[in-house]
């Protein structure tokens, strides 16, 4: 009778350990929604001022796209989500270093 041995894996791994943060999520200019619907949608969902939502806005709107929120992979892409949710164009990507 033979044993097989099995490989050593660990179960309590992080797998986003793969993925260093942080992350961006970043929302990008476009030629639907108004200005002030984007400052509804940053202070609804992201609980900005009015100020800071208004700021963030500017930026999408003369810059062409703003950084929104930062932190883990895996909350960015749901901000990101939640973006197109409300008709917004959002990306993740990885914050520079």
């Amino acid at each position: 009778m033979s044993t097989t041995t099995l490989p050593d894996i660990r179960e309590d791994a992080d797998l986003r350990a793969s993925a260093p943060g942080p992350w961006q999520t970043v929302v990008w200019n476009d030629p639907v929604n108004l200005m002030s619907y984007v400052v509804r949608v940053f202070r609804d969902y992201f609980g900005y001022s009015t100020a800071r939502a208004t700021a963030l806005m500017l930026d999408v709107h003369e810059r062409g796209h703003a950084v929104v929120s930062e932190g883990p992979r895996e909350q960015m892409e749901l901000h990101a989500a939640a973006m197109h949710d409300y008709g917004l164009w959002a990306t993740v990507r990885k914050a520079p270093l």
